[in-house]
């Protein structure tokens, strides 16, 4: 081998989504390919791309910057091996798995990404890597402002809540920092990553790609606030997120980037990293905040709000990761950069996920406002079986499911509002023509009749209920009076869980129920 081809970079990614489709087994055969050809092989693991249907997605260093390879499996690489030589040396070779310059993939051209700038980019337990890349400048800028700055940047920036309710985040982190404690007491500063919802993958890749941004984003809301203690409760299903973001937690806190003098701004905040109880409930806050006391998650009355009493008993600032991971940018950039993303209130950029039957599932983060539409054909490509789109559920397993006849309104809050749909984490899951939309219907009452937390009726017993009325009408179809009768009990049912459940498990269960009624009563037998 030519002695100036003896040592190039690779980047495999370690992703949960790469290791599934054997990424581990890739890396392994690549360092064997290195073995056998005396070549110096510096293997760099980092996170997903988001390009999920060209996992294993393997990268190598050239003069025209990363160059993308994809899907590899182990048996690719010996064959592949001469490619990534040449491509190294700067002689783009033809191969039926490269797919170019990673950045001008137009799945990723077309993206602006904002939080997720970093994911697949960096080494994500780095250090040195997440400084070189624009990592901790937030968190710096900060600290050289008091709290009533910090809290003006977020609130004016127009950040909103990346779940189900999208409260603004400004407004809550200062009822947090107004909110009056008794004498020796302290506030938190919570994460809720168990990201439970179908389809949604965007925190489980941060943390597992990028957790200093979550990190960093966690003691910017401590600053502002006057937290000390923070959690980040992750889903029991994301073990390799779980281990990658403890590491993340002790460098950075060897590092001095949290711990008892924060980025030397003479106050601390403590992190600690807690898996969940394998509880879809325990997504609410007031749930998860029973869990991370050691109780039995189940849903709080409120009042009390968590922001005057949360966790043990104590304010509590809780927002999940992509709220807090695009906290970082706006003390970085200014709030008035953020605004400059999305239309009306729904500022800024959010991660959408594309799974269900689709072509090229994956991540794509873009401004509010851009359609579903866009989503399903200029980067999902459609169909994964070749079949038209029937419906696609936005939102997770409480979201309502959006017929061809909406998929031109805008994704943002208020357009979604309108149409009684809700954006929530931004997950998406398609279906074909195939797909069954009355079995999907009884299927959300039988996910919520599950997962309920048993304290509220409409919840505990209305979906039950649910489960049961689906049935008769499905089994009447031919008996009009009969059937029609039982999809008037049914909207009664479902009218009932929105207005008297406790919370969003039996609140919006409907959701998919009704849409699925309204947008598809053919499936019905009506």
């Amino acid at each position: 081998m030519n002695p100036s081809l003896n040592a190039f970079t690779v980047y495999v990614p370690r992703d949960s989504a790469a290791l599934a489709v054997g990424a581990n087994a890739v890396a392994d055969a690549l360092c064997a390919q290195a073995l056998a050809h005396g070549a110096t092989l510096a293997l760099v693991r980092n996170g997903s791309r988001g390009l999920l249907w060209l996992e294993t997605l393997v990268e190598v260093v050239t003069p025209q910057g990363r160059v993308a390879y994809g899907p590899v499996g182990p048996e690719d690489v010996p064959a592949l091996w001469p490619a990534l030589v040449a491509d190294a040396a700067g002689t783009p070779p033809a191969h039926p798995l490269r797919q170019g310059t990673t950045d001008l993939i137009p799945y990723l051209a077309l993206q602006e990404r904002l939080t997720f700038h970093r994911v697949g980019v960096t080494d994500p337990l780095s250090l040195d890597d997440y400084a070189a890349h624009g990592g901790w400048a937030g968190l710096r800028a900060a600290v050289g402002l008091d709290r009533a700055a910090i809290l003006h940047e977020v609130t004016h920036s127009g950040l909103r809540g990346r779940g189900g309710a999208a409260f603004p985040a400004g407004i809550k982190w200062k009822t947090v920092a107004h909110a009056a404690t008794a004498p020796g007491a302290i506030k938190y500063v919570v994460c809720n990553a168990d990201e439970g919802d179908s389809g949604t993958f965007a925190d489980r890749m941060l943390m597992e790609g990028d957790p200093y941004l979550l990190i960093e984003g966690m003691a910017i809301a401590a600053l502002a606030v006057g937290a000390t203690e923070g959690y980040v409760y992750v889903r029991s299903e994301y073990p390799h997120a779980v281990a990658t973001l403890t590491e993340a937690v002790e460098r950075a806190k060897a590092a001095g980037w949290i711990g008892g003098d924060v980025s030397g701004s003479g106050r601390a905040f403590h992190l600690h990293v807690r898996m969940g109880a394998g509880s879809y409930v325990c997504g609410e806050e007031t749930a998860m905040l029973e869990s991370l006391e050691g109780k039995r998650g189940i849903v709080r009355a409120k009042p009390p709000l968590p922001a005057l009493e949360g966790l043990f008993g104590q304010p509590t600032v809780i927002n999940n990761v992509l709220t807090f991971a695009a906290v970082p940018t706006i003390l970085a950039r200014g709030a008035e950069f953020y605004r400059g993303y999305g239309v009306g209130r729904s500022t800024g950029t959010l991660p959408f996920q594309i799974a269900g039957n689709v072509k090229q599932g994956g991540l794509v983060e873009r401004a509010f406002g851009l359609t579903l539409r866009e989503l399903l054909f200029d980067f999902g490509g459609g169909t994964a079986s070749g079949r038209p789109v029937k419906a696609v559920q936005v939102g997770g397993p409480l979201g309502t499911y959006v017929p061809e006849s909406q998929w031109d309104v805008p994704l943002d809050y208020e357009a979604y509002a309108a149409i009684g749909a809700v954006v929530g984490h931004g997950g998406l899951v398609v279906h074909d023509d195939t797909a069954d939309m009355a079995g999907l219907a009884r299927y959300a009452m039988e996910f919520c009749a599950l997962e309920s937390c048993g304290k509220c009726t409409p919840c505990r017993i209305g979906s039950t209920r649910g489960v049961e009325v689906i049935d008769r009408i499905t089994l009447n179809r031919d008996q009009p009076v009969v059937r029609d009768q039982q999809v008037t009990l049914l909207r009664d049912l479902c009218e009932t869980m929105v207005g008297g459940s406790l919370c969003a498990m039996g609140g919006m269960t409907p959701f998919p129920v009704l849409s699925a009624l309204n947008h598809y009563p053919a499936d019905f037998g009506l």
